[in-house]
């Protein structure tokens, strides 16, 4: 059986104000071509199908035209799951009318953790595949806020909740298995940060949770599970050096921290219970360049890309000595008539002038939310016994905020 692991595709993201569906369109073009050639079984899409709660029709048009393609392909099932950046609300909607299709779609927990085992059967109508479709699982899902609670309690909660929630899931598979008397795989999905996790600058990837966000361990996932199908992190990674355990990683950069980064998905062959897995790179839809250092640095580099005929989106970030107010219009006098779009400019001599006064250490770039909020808990001189509960409540809203289904009734 050939299985493919993809995630994050965040339909309808855009980069600096620039919208990127052509990028969009050519990877789920490019994405049905690697499913027809490869005779693919099932796809497993691990969450962020869409960037944001309330997609555009657009973005959404771009989601159901590829699923109504694939669904007339050799691939017989496709099973999506909800992340963080998806409305639980909006991917359930079509969800009785995809499953005629053989689309399978879990937008949220529900009562019944049944509901997240689907038994996948073949063209004989005989069972081939038990997938633990595990959606993003919010705070509320897996914890009771009790009042008086310490972050290593809520923490520790949350780690609870996360692996009781993948064990009940994958003993309701197994047993399953059994009543099937079948010796049929069992793959697992879900929509999480692991701990080790890599990321990189600007990747738009937030923790999930609150208090130092409970990252999981690689412990935590059931030994029943033949392969373990993330989502959530953008940068290819294994688990713990786990062949069977990966996040696929985003199929098109997130931000120019990922210029140079190859993007893949996972070709997973399933023999029995044994797994071989094979990364297919994703090509470049839009090239992204980064260039930085002093204003001689900077000219030199992008002199190279117009003589290399460089079609691509520009960041630039100038960390020279000299203040340059007029920094935009030298760039823009250096690309006019080239392929090149400078998108971002980031004048750290100027910021640094500016922030001086608060911290002569820092730049925007050095600040996270929770480190800002805490800066403003120092400016307002609130004393130190009471900052400790104060972020934690800040960060529990934050959560609430980031987790509302704006969609729902």
């Amino acid at each position: 059986m050939n299985i493919l692991h993809t995630s994050d595709w965040h339909i309808g993201r855009t980069l600096y104000g620039r919208k990127r569906y052509e990028e969009f369109e050519a990877f789920l073009t490019w994405l049905e071509n690697i499913i027809q050639d490869n005779s693919i079984d099932v796809l497993l899409v691990a969450g962020d199908v869409f960037d944001t709660s309330a997609p555009s029709n657009r973005a959404q048009e771009l989601y159901y035209r590829f699923l109504n393609r694939v669904t007339r392909s050799t691939c017989r099932h496709i099973v999506i799951i909800a992340g963080n950046h998806d409305s639980p609300s909006f991917l359930n909607a079509p969800k009785e009318l995809l499953k005629t299709l053989s689309v399978h779609v879990i937008g949220c927990t529900s009562a019944s953790l049944d509901d997240e085992v689907l038994v996948l059967r073949n063209e004989q109508n005989n069972p081939e595949l038990i997938v633990c479709a595990v959606p993003y699982l919010r705070d509320k899902d897996i914890r009771i806020s009790e009042s008086g609670e310490s972050i290593e309690d809520k923490e520790q909660k949350i780690a609870d909740g996360i692996r009781s929630h993948y064990a009940t899931v994958a003993t309701l598979a197994e047993e399953k298995r059994k009543e099937l008397e079948l010796s049929i795989p069992i793959v697992g999905m879900g929509h999480l940060f692991t701990a080790g996790g890599q990321t990189i600058d600007g990747d738009g990837v937030r923790e999930l949770y609150i208090g130092s966000l409970a990252h999981v361990s690689a412990d935590m996932f059931p030994p029943s599970f033949s392969y373990l199908a993330l989502g959530h992190l953008h940068v290819p990674q294994k688990i713990a050096g786990c062949e069977t355990m990966r996040y696929s990683g985003s199929p098109l950069p997130m931000g120019f921290g990922e210029a140079t980064q190859k993007k893949s998905v996972c070709l997973l062959q399933l023999e029995g219970k044994s797994a071989i897995v094979q990364l297919i790179e994703v090509p470049v839809f839009q090239k992204l360049e980064r260039v930085a250092g002093d204003w001689d640095t900077i000219l030199g580099d992008i002199h190279n890309l117009v003589a290399q005929k460089t079609r691509c989106w520009l960041e630039v970030i100038y960390s020279g000595t000299e203040i340059m107010n007029d920094l935009r219009e030298r760039l823009e006098i250096e690309v006019t008539g080239t392929e090149i779009e400078i998108l971002r400019i980031q004048n750290d001599r100027i910021i640094e002038r500016v922030l001086k006064q608060i911290h002569n250490s820092d730049t925007l770039d050095n600040l996270n939310v929770n480190e800002v909020f805490a800066r403003c808990l120092e400016m307002h001189e609130i004393p130190e016994d009471q900052r400790a509960e104060l972020l934690l409540m800040y960060q529990e809203t934050l959560t609430a905020l980031h987790d509302e289904d704006l969609l729902a009734e």
